[in-house]
């Protein structure tokens, strides 16, 4: 079984010692970050939200991650999607107070990629951000929450979702076979879908029809989970072929590292049902958890899934018009319909880790 180290969120005592970023600095204290990073230019791969989110991971713990690295004789730099830095101060994401540069992923103008051939139905290449595949090292920091698409977005996604390019995630959202239906008497034309695609690829026809412009599209599906009365559908047939882009993705990404040269990293606070990237924050769904860490990636994953309970959620903190659904299955597959243990399955089959591991509590 794979070792998870877990610190909990929770305090034993009133003293800074007990607290989670003194819990955190012992964990990082657990690997070997001289063997592993020293000498190297170590990508620290984040979501950096944007607009008006603030569940994004805290800077206090960024800086001591940073801080940890240089210690160990790495070279860190903060990265995201070329599109989340320029707003990342807002957010008190900033060199200064981070201790390292921040770098868009794949260059000012998103151009800056490797092209590597994946060949998995639709999904024929893929492309990787040119500062993650030319970085010595890399640390996967994921804040965990829910996700509409795949019910989970951790550190699978964090790598196959946020170091390729926007034309490459569109490419593997579509392997769900996207089919979009459109129900005009439904329809309030409250414009929710409008105001939440983050790709401007809905509009209003003048005789108020829905459009939408397939080839802006990201396939994000935030115009159907946007909805409040359900008037946009989307075949999600497709979900076990999305995951499995998703980890084969996520394999092509980590196949470009030394073994032993990559640490995963999830902090499962601040639990809110969407992805960061809708640039605003709801209530947590689940007291917070803590963090866990370790090198494998399935294993990580399986661990963070495992600890947000059904029974932990929190009355009240859903927005409308989502519900905990009265059916069997993990929390967040009774919000989102979209089991989240898939992604660790297909990234299991892809050889990337174990879905067994053991837990190690930091004191």
């Amino acid at each position: 079984m794979s070792k998870v180290l877990f610190a909990s969120a929770k305090m034993r005592e009133l003293r800074a010692d007990a607290s989670l970023p003194a819990k955190f600095k012992r964990l990082l204290n657990q690997y070997p970050l001289k063997e592993m990073f020293e000498g190297k230019t170590v990508a620290i791969k984040m979501h950096l939200g944007g607009h008006l989110g603030y569940t994004t991971i805290s800077p206090v713990f960024v800086r001591i991650l940073v801080q940890q690295v240089k210690d160990a004789g790495g070279k860190p730099f903060i990265t995201d999607g070329t599109y989340a830095v320029p707003t990342a101060k807002d957010r008190g994401y900033t060199e200064e107070v981070l201790g390292a540069p921040i770098v868009p992923a794949a260059g000012l103008k998103e151009g800056y990629y490797k092209t590597i051939p994946v060949d998995y139905l639709s999904l024929k290449d893929v492309q990787i951000c040119g500062e993650i595949a030319n970085a010595d090292a890399m640390i996967v920091y994921s804040h965990g929450k829910g996700h509409g698409h795949c019910g989970w977005g951790g550190a699978i996604k964090n790598i196959a979702m946020g170091n390729v390019t926007c034309k490459s995630r569109g490419g593997i959202h579509a392997l769900m076979d996207t089919e979009f239906k459109w129900d005009a008497e439904l329809c309030t034309h409250c414009y929710l879908c409008h105001d939440n695609c983050p790709a401007n690829a809905i509009k209003f026809e003048k005789d108020n029809t829905l459009f939408i412009d397939t080839h802006s599209c990201r396939y994000c599906m935030h115009c159907a989970t946007a909805c409040p009365q359900n008037a946009i559908e989307i075949n999600d047939a497709g979900m076990r072929q999305f995951q499995t882009g998703m980890a084969k993705v996520t394999k092509v990404c980590l196949d470009l590292f030394e073994k032993d040269r990559v640490l995963f990293i999830n902090h499962v606070t601040s639990v809110t049902p969407f992805c960061d990237c809708w640039g605003f924050s709801s209530p947590a769904i689940v007291p917070d958890v803590g963090i866990l860490a370790g090198t494998d990636i399935v294993a990580v994953e399986q661990a963070s899934i495992d600890m947000i309970k059904t029974e932990d959620f929190i009355q009240g903190s859903l927005p409308h018009p989502l519900y905990v659904r009265d059916v069997e299955g993990h929390l967040l597959q009774k919000i989102h319909g979209k089991d989240p243990y898939l992604q660790c399955e297909e990234a299991a089959k892809a050889g990337l880790g174990s879905q067994e591991y053991n837990l190690e509590e930091i004191p």
